[in-house]
């Protein structure tokens, strides 16, 4: 296992570098520029000129890349053009609430849709298969923006029951030592603030769930219906075992893998592409974060912020391939 571990790990530096590579060239490639969206449309060629020199951007492509990188291999991300703030502190400051966001949304993405999928896989064929079916295609085809609005009209402007934007009240007061709210609450004992955490956590979760929920009810129905016709279950059924232990020893285990896969993918795109949920609902997280820097053209940002995003898919996909060998102890790394 530690073998394969190094074999991944080391496999990790040409593929930052050729995405650090791709991204910085592609950046450049967007019309306008730094000192245009911050100076505006009527910025003279002076003016523009003098930021670009400020900001190292009159010297040639290659040597702003070896600068750049020179300053990645000491962990500076460089500096916000906006903010004028290093990016590794504004990273650090927004992704726990990230962190949060998706976390939350795929706890509920897998409580809800790995039994809905086993239930509809016991019941092939029936009311509650179909109907299923027919909700998971919903969820998968219907626009994140466009429920995430409808849960806002209906739940907060309607009914008036829970908040439509940030983190928390600002009536609200508690200490953050982990920027993670819902867990500075409870080390805090701060119940008070755990409870509008949790009320301002609900929407964007329920919105960021549904295409996770909907994928993850269908791979584990297929799953759960591919194991349910294998021999083995056909004959621990033939031994007298009971229909628990054979649903949780040899169906649910066997059909885990799959399932295991498709979560760890959609926590990586969860962490990477909230963009929209957190724009609608004011989330200060990255994805927020990462649009403010598309329309500022914040180079230092985006690069920062799209390289990290790499490495967290990467390093959850690496987990998920260790988590194979706990499912399956026949699954061995060499």
């Amino acid at each position: 296992m530690l073998r394969y571990l190094s074999k991944r790990l080391i496999t990790l530096i040409p593929i930052l570098l050729g995405l650090s590579f791709l991204v910085f060239a592609f950046v450049r490639a967007l019309p306008g520029g730094p000192a245009v969206a911050l100076l505006g449309e009527r910025a003279t060629a002076d003016q523009v000129a003098q930021i670009e020199r400020e900001l190292g951007l009159d010297q040639p492509v290659h040597v702003q890349y070896a600068n750049y990188m020179g300053n990645v291999v000491r962990g500076d991300l460089g500096r916000s053009v906006v903010t004028r703030r290093p990016v590794t502190e504004e990273l650090w400051q927004r992704f726990p609430a990230t962190v949060e966001l998706s976390l939350a949304a795929m706890l509920i993405a897998v409580l809800v849709g790995v039994p809905l999928g086993f239930v509809a896989a016991k019941r092939y064929q029936g009311v509650l298969d179909q109907s299923s079916l027919v909700a998971s295609l919903i969820g998968i085809s219907f626009p994140v923006f466009f429920l995430a609005i409808l849960l806002k009209y209906v739940f907060a402007v309607r009914l008036g029951w829970l908040p439509t934007i940030g983190r928390l009240s600002v009536t609200t007061t508690m200490d953050n030592p982990t920027n993670l709210f819902l867990l500075d609450a409870l080390l805090t004992r701060n119940w008070e603030a755990l409870r509008d955490v949790i009320e301002h956590l609900i929407l964007p979760a329920a919105a960021l769930a549904t295409i996770p929920l909907a994928i993850i009810a269908r791979i584990t129905r297929a799953a759960v219906l591919d194991v349910l016709s294998e021999d083995y279950v056909r004959t621990a059924r033939a031994k007298g075992m009971g229909p628990a232990i054979v649903d949780r020893r040899h169906v649910l285990r066997n059909a885990m893998l799959p399932v295991v896969t498709i979560v760890g993918l959609q926590v990586g795109l969860l962490l990477t592409g909230a963009i929209l949920t957190e724009t609608i609902f004011a989330w200060p997280g990255v994805g927020s974060w990462m649009l403010n820097a598309i329309r500022a053209r914040d180079y230092a940002v985006l690069q920062g912020g799209i390289v990290f995003f790499a490495l967290v898919v990467v390093l959850v996909n690496l987990l998920v391939d260790i988590s194979y060998a706990l499912l399956n102890p026949r699954i061995r790394y060499r």
